[in-house]
C-alpha cells in the first residue's frame, strides 16, 4: 500500500443544526464543560467493518468532535449481519467513505480525516497526528498492522484500546502510556504467524467465557481467514468502548490497564476481571496456550 495522507471531510454546520442540541441528552452523565473536551478529543479508529464501525457511529452520538479513520475495503454481502455501515445502498463502497458520511449525517461539524488506503507504515504518523486515543477495529488477523499502530501508539503516548467481539459477548484490553507494553503482553516478537494468532486469542480471552456454546465449530477456519461474529458482540463492545474512551479523556474513574482483562458474556450473564502479570508468559496463559496450540494447528492444516 502506498502513501496516503488523511483526507479532511470536515463539514461545516447547516440544515439547523445545533452541537449543543444534538447532544444535549449526554447532559447529566457528563457536564458541559466535560461534553465540550468531548467535542475537541480527536479518536483514531482503524478497522470500520464490524467493531469499528459501531465504535465510530457510537462515539459520534457521545458528540466526540474530531476523528481520523483507516480501512482499504468495501462492503459486502457477508457484511450485512454485524456491520453498521453494510446495506443494500452501500454494497461495494468503500468502507471508510461510508462511515465518514454516517458520522457527518450525526455531526456535520465533526473533522473526519480518513484514510482510504488503511494504515501503513508511510501513513502511521499521519494517522496518529493530535490522536488523543486510538481504537482498535481491524481484523483479527491482520497481525503486522495491529503490532504496527499499537507500537507506534507507545512511542506516541497515546492510550490504546481494544473491545473484541467474541461469541455473544466482549473482551476489553488498555494499554496505557507508561503501563504493560502491548508486546510484552502478547509476546508476539520472533514468533510465527500461527503461533501469533494463538497468543493472541489466549491474550484477548484469558476467561474463555464463550468457548464452550459454539455450535458449528466447523464455522471457524484460520487458513481462509474466517470466523464467526455477532452483531449482539458488536454492540456490546461498542458500548464497552465508547465509555472507556469518555474516561481516558476526561480522566474520569477507574480504568484497568494491561496485564488487567476485563470479558463480559452476554449469553452466560457473566463478567471476569484477569489479571496476568507477564501477560502470555504468566504461567496460567501459558497452560492456556498448550490447549489453543493443536486446535489452531489442526484448523491450519484443515485448510
Amino acid at each position: 500500500m502506498g502513501d496516503e495522507r488523511g483526507v479532511n471531510m470536515s463539514v461545516g454546520s447547516g440544515g439547523g443544526f445545533d452541537y449543543g442540541r444534538a447532544f444535549s441528552r449526554n447532559i447529566g452523565w457528563v457536564t458541559q464543560q466535560e461534553q465540550q473536551a468531548l467535542r475537541q478529543a480527536r479518536v483514531a479508529i482503524a478497522g470500520l467493518g464490524g467493531v469499528g464501525g459501531a465504535h465510530a457511529l457510537t462515539l459520534a452520538r457521545l458528540g466526540v468532535g474530531k476523528f481520523c479513520i483507516a480501512d482499504f475495503d468495501t462492503f459486502e454481502v457477508h457484511n450485512f449481519n454485524r456491520q453498521v455501515g453494510a446495506s443494500l445502498s452501500t454494497l461495494g463502497l468503500p468502507k471508510a467513505e461510508v462511515l465518514a458520511r454516517m458520522i457527518r449525517d450525526i455531526n456535520p461539524e465533526a473533522d473526519v480525516r480518513v484514510f482510504r488506503q488503511g494504515v501503513t507504515g508511510d501513513n502511521i504518523d499521519d494517522f496518529l497526528r493530535d490522536v488523543d486515543v486510538y481504537v482498535d477495529g481491524i481484523d483479527f488477523f491482520a497481525m503486522d498492522a495491529r503490532r504496527l499502530i499499537f507500537n507506534s501508539c507507545e512511542r506516541f503516548a497515546i492510550p490504546a484500546l481494544t473491545a473484541a467481539p467474541l461469541g455473544m459477548g466482549v473482551s476489553f484490553l488498555y494499554f496505557k502510556p507508561g503501563a504493560m507494553r502491548f508486546e510484552d503482553y502478547f509476546r508476539f516478537e520472533g514468533v510465527s504467524v500461527q503461533e501469533q494468532y494463538a497468543r493472541f486469542i489466549a491474550g484477548l480471552s484469558p476467561a474463555m467465557l464463550q468457548r464452550d456454546y459454539m455450535v458449528v465449530a466447523e464455522a471457524v477456519n484460520f487458513a481462509q481467514r474466517q470466523g464467526p461474529s455477532t452483531m449482539m458482540a458488536c454492540d456490546l463492545c461498542a458500548g464497552v468502548m465508547a465509555t472507556a474512551v469518555l474516561k481516558v479523556v476526561l480522566r474520569r474513574g477507574e480504568l484497568r490497564p494491561a496485564p488487567w482483562a476485563m470479558q463480559f458474556d452476554a449469553f452466560h450473564q457473566r463478567l471476569r476481571f484477569t489479571w496476568r502479570p507477564l501477560g502470555n508468559a504468566n504461567p496460567i496463559q501459558r497452560l492456556m496456550l498448550m490447549f489453543i496450540r493443536p486446535i489452531l494447528r489442526g484448523q491450519m492444516d484443515k485448510g
